[in-house]
């Protein structure tokens, strides 16, 4: 139970002498009016060891700005050629998915920020900017895409991080499933990717899941990049074929610069860890996918419950190696043009069921000499085979508290495989999501998981909203998980020092999401931040000390994007905005 959790982090930072300092903000106000419902709100003040501060919503960039005269426009698309990408209107295809963005510092001490944008074909922007060191105030003064070319592009970059060594750490997810490659049946979603190659620009909609069998490989796509900004000339771009290819949210990387924690979006995934052979070097190392070994009570598949006992259920975890790999190996086998048929046999004797994310099933067997294919560009499909729990339902953010060796991963639902009753697991059904606390032992690896923060649903019925529904107009009619709770936790971030745990939402559930303070030690949820309607919020991550100022990074994708489009008043309304909240201060 979290009660239970939040005593034994006061245990072990009483045991390790430490003295949390205190944090607070007031409650940013839900929006009622349609006013506030197209705007950005925040808490009015927060005060940190006794110092008071603004919390406000400051703008660094929105997509389709312009900082210089010489910069190409925030978020544009680029082909292989470094050209803008021409919509089917005729029009710059410019993306309003504004996702992760990190501040890193450049080898002269200079201050990047790396931005990504969740379209195919992605881009990830790199922006030098300039801190005012009296007010903490951030300003663009030049940006420019990331060339990919390399890889042939990149693909959805979602969530991020920093490493301990100060390199941006992107994604890409959701990567095309390459067994519609072998059928023939490549959907309109994989095929945007073939607007990247100059060959097939001006080919309609229609034509390009038929061009994508030509121009694209489908093992390309869905690794984590690294980017080490030397300068805003020189940005080096390396994708990690040897931490696998799942639907990557983020990767995180632990304190000891060789234990990552890889999260899996979508349904039916898994909890990957690689370790690093070298510490600081991500190119070479060893990948485990995790095993739920349930602890907490089995629930059936359509067991009614108490709220309180919707808290996502707890498990010790158990690690399946799947592999040893270097990227150039991995990258050999990619460019060797293997294929789903050459790594897979299918309904044979000996075959194993997979569950795959749209719920369907697949008997598989790994073709002998292609277990490193089958580990390193079918990880799911591979983990699932070996026994790993692939269970899990929209996984999200990673972030870590030091001070208790903590990890905290989201989990936007609790639905699905996880509720089934059947399989490794079976907790309590919640549409509205749980954040998980994860114990770590000396060398950082995941012994455990239980649920901490959970969003509490306006019924008690399996997805259905007829005991309790919100009334059918009024200002709160849009919203089926409660207004004081989260609501499908996406990104986390943690304020080191302060036991709070920071929540972003992707949801449907709030009609305007939200960014969360939670206080490890009181329970308690604040309200920070709202977001337009249709958004979603991404990106929060803490920075407690860039040059004497404190940053929680935020940023606003595809307004009236997901929802209420009818609302939408201008194209200016919905370009995505990046940004920060704050700045905090400085605490040494």
């Amino acid at each position: 139970m979290p009660g239970k959790k939040i005593l034994s982090i006061a245990v072990a930072m009483a045991a390790a002498g430490a003295q949390a300092g205190s944090l607070e903000f007031t409650n940013a106000p839900i929006p009622t009016n349609d006013l506030d419902k197209r705007s950005v709100l925040t808490s009015q003040f927060g005060i940190m060891d006794g110092e008071q501060f603004d919390v406000k919503f400051n703008t660094i960039m929105r997509s389709g700005d312009q900082p210089s005269p010489a910069s190409m426009p925030y978020g544009t698309l680029v082909d292989i050629n470094g050209d803008p990408i021409i919509a089917e209107d005729g029009s710059v295809a410019v993306s309003s998915s504004n996702d992760f963005a990190s501040l890193v510092r450049g080898r002269g001490g200079d201050l990047y920020m790396v931005s990504h944008f969740e379209d195919r074909p992605a881009a990830m922007y790199l922006t030098e900017v300039r801190q005012n060191p009296a007010t903490g105030e951030i300003k663009p003064i030049r940006t420019r895409p990331l060339d990919f070319s390399d890889f042939n592009g990149g693909w959805v970059h979602c969530a991020g991080s920093v490493t301990p060594w100060g390199n941006h750490l992107g994604s890409e997810e959701y990567p095309p499933d390459a067994k519609q490659w072998r059928d023939g049946n490549i959907d309109g979603y994989n095929a945007a990717m073939v607007r990247y190659f100059p060959e097939a620009k001006g080919a309609s909609g229609a034509e390009l899941p038929m061009l994508a069998q030509d121009y694209m490989n489908p093992y390309d796509y869905g690794y984590n990049i690294e980017v080490d900004v030397k300068s805003f000339a020189n940005a080096k771009v390396e994708k990690h074929y040897a931490m696998g290819r799942v639907a990557i949210e983020l990767s995180y990387v632990m304190p000891n610069n060789k234990t990552v924690y890889t999260s899996d979006d979508g349904s039916r995934v898994g909890l990957f860890r690689f370790e690093a052979d070298k510490a600081g070097d991500l190119s070479a190392g060893t990948l485990y996918a995790a095993k739920w070994v349930q602890t907490s009570p089995w629930y059936g598949a359509d067991e009614r419950v108490a709220k309180a006992d919707r808290d996502g259920g707890s498990a010790d975890l158990n690690w399946v190696p799947l592999g040893h790999a270097t990227n150039s190996e991995i990258r050999a086998i990619i460019d060797s043009g293997v294929t789903f048929a050459d790594i897979f046999e299918e309904d044979v004797d000996g075959c194993t069921e997979v569950s795959t994310r749209d719920a369907s099933s697949e008997c598989l067997k790994v073709k002998p000499g292609m277990d490193m294919a089958a580990a390193f560009l079918e990880t799911s499909r591979y983990a699932s085979l070996l026994g790993a729990t692939t269970e899990f339902e929209k996984m999200e953010g990673i972030t870590h508290d030091p001070a208790t060796n903590t990890m905290y991963l989201a989990m936007s639902r609790v639905r699905t495989a996880m509720t089934d009753g059947a399989g490794d697991m079976s907790v309590p059904y919640n549409y509205c999501g749980t954040v998980y606390a994860l114990d770590l032992d000396s060398n950082y690896v995941a012994t455990g998981m239980h649920g901490l923060v959970f969003g509490e649903p306006r019924t008690y019925s399996r997805g259905a909203l007829e005991d309790n529904p919100y009334p059918a107009d009024g200002p709160y009619a849009a919203n089926q998980c409660d207004l004081n709770a989260i609501a499908e936790p996406d990104n986390v971030t943690f304020i080191p020092g302060y036991n709070t745990l920071i929540i972003g939402e992707d949801t449907g559930q709030h009609q305007n999401d939200m960014i969360w303070a939670y206080n490890l030690e009181s329970g308690e949820l604040t309200r920070l931040q709202t977001t337009p309607y249709g958004s979603e919020t991404t990106s929060p991550y803490f920075y407690p000390d860039i040059r004497g100022h404190g940053y929680l990074m935020s940023v606003i994708q595809h307004p009236f994007g997901e929802s209420d489009q009818d609302k939408l008043e201008s194209a200016q309304e919905a370009r995505g905005y990046t940004g920060f909240v704050g700045p905090f201060p400085y605490q040494p």
